[in-house]
Order: C-alpha cells, then structure tokens, then sequence
C-alpha cells in the first residue's frame, strides 16, 4: 500500500465522514487551516510504539502540528483483536513516557466494534476508518474546545443517531470508495 494513498484516504476519511457528519465537533478547527499531521508506520508493535513516541515529542516541540493521525500500514493490524492488544501497549507507553494528563489516544480501524455490540451495528461507524489509525490529541485542546460544548455525552449520543439514521450500507461504501486507489491521471 502506497504511503500516499494511505493519507489521501485518511484525510479524506476526515472531511467526508468525521467533519461532515460533525463525528468530531473539533476537527473543522484543526483541518482548515490544515493542523493535522498524517504519518504512517507500516512496522509491527515496537516500530508503532517508537513512531508514537516521536510523534508526542513531536507536538510536545511544535504549536504548528495541532493533533496526529498514526496510519497503521502493517497487514497484522487488520485483524481488530491485533489492533487492539497494541493499543493497549500504546496506552501504556504513554502513561510510562509522562504524557498520562497531556494526550489522550483515540482509536479508528475498519472493523471498529464497540465493547457490547455486535458487528452489524451502525454506531460503530463512528470509530470506522478506512485503515487502523492512532490519533493522538492534546488533553488542552479538547478542553478548550469542550468549552464550545454541551457536554461529551451529548456529542457521543448525537453521533450514534446520525450513524444508525445513515446507516450501515451508506458508511460500508463510503468507506469502500476512498480505500480505492485513483489512478495516476486523477490524482492531479
């Protein structure tokens, strides 16, 4: 899988999905003017672990990087329960580092389920990427943009209904469309 593709397809993840469907009340902010970093990490655990830790040192150096999207290119994070056993390694790793309080890690991968539902659940969509992805966030961030907020609650509950009204079928292709590769003469 191309690197490029990878990010083109994550980023696109975020306009047509996660700001569209307001998933993420923060993510207009940091989008445009464009504060997202992608990176991707095609290695298994130990390479995921160390590119995490440079990204937090990363936005530890730098006001420019608003938040990172780790893209996860490695074929054993596929499998969700793969996917899983690192993040929690990861949310270890950075409890261990001193970043425990400074960044929260969010979690995104294609086959999202959420602990009690069943795959088919529409409201899975809403931690559904096109590829694995880390998202690593400054706890300061989110607190300032909470501020602009009802409440978490709130924006988790609105979430899931706009998922299931969607639908399972509307996120699948969706989702579908942007892992395919363009062809060279589409991408300029």
């Amino acid at each position: 899988m191309q690197t490029t593709h990878l990010i083109e397809a994550t980023m696109q993840w975020v306009d047509d999905i996660v700001i569209t469907h307001n998933f993420c009340p923060f993510a207009r902010h940091v989008r445009t003017p464009n504060k997202i970093r992608c990176t991707v990490e095609y290695g298994e655990a130990g390479d995921i672990v160390e590119t995490l830790f440079n990204e937090a040192k990363l936005l530890s150096d730098s006001e420019e990087v608003a938040t990172t999207l780790l893209i996860l290119g490695s074929p054993a994070l596929v499998n969700f329960e793969e996917y899983l056993d690192v993040l929690a390694i990861a949310e270890r790793m950075l409890q261990e580092w001193g970043y425990a309080g400074i960044y929260q890690l969010a979690s995104f991968h294609p086959h999202y389920v959420f602990d009690g539902n069943s795959d088919a659940d529409a409201d899975n969509y809403t931690n559904r990427s096109p590829y694995p992805i880390f998202h690593l966030i400054r706890e300061d961030d989110i607190s300032r943009y909470m501020k602009n907020e009802d409440d978490a609650e709130k924006i988790f509950q609105q979430n899931i209904e706009r998922a299931e009204a969607l639908g399972c079928p509307y996120f699948e292709a969706k989702l579908l469309e942007m892992k395919k590769e363009k062809p060279k003469s589409e991408i300029n």
